[in-house]
């Protein structure tokens, strides 16, 4: 299917792909970007020059979260990375950890 040179591809209407892992966003965005060019976000262009949305099933619930403080934390992060690194989305749990985020063991009080 070639609608001629008059057609191009645009970020208008990008592929999305959702990733349960990190393995799996890092697997998939090595392959596009490969001759193509990240862009911000978890966008990426392949080097066919389509767009493609590179997204952890986990940004859904973090920006979801009733603690909009930790909710407005994620989506501050997310705004600076290209690829989407879910250590460094998770709220409360910390890069590496297996938790979601959504979930923190309560905090011990300083005894008087």
């Amino acid at each position: 299917m070639n609608g001629g040179p008059q057609y191009k591809f645009t970020p208008a209407i990008p592929l999305c792909v959702s990733c349960k892992t990190q393995k799996e966003v890092d697997g998939l965005w090595d392959r596009l970007s490969k001759g193509g060019a990240p862009q911000s976000c978890g966008w990426v262009t392949d080097k066919f020059g389509l767009s493609w949305q590179i997204i952890p099933t986990i940004l859904g619930e973090l920006f979801g979260l009733k603690d909009r403080e930790k909710a407005h934390g994620a989506m501050m992060t997310m705004l600076q990375l290209k690829k989407i690194d879910i250590g460094k989305l998770r709220v409360g749990d910390g890069p590496g950890k297996s938790g979601s985020g959504t979930k923190r063991a309560p905090s011990a009080k300083a005894k008087p």
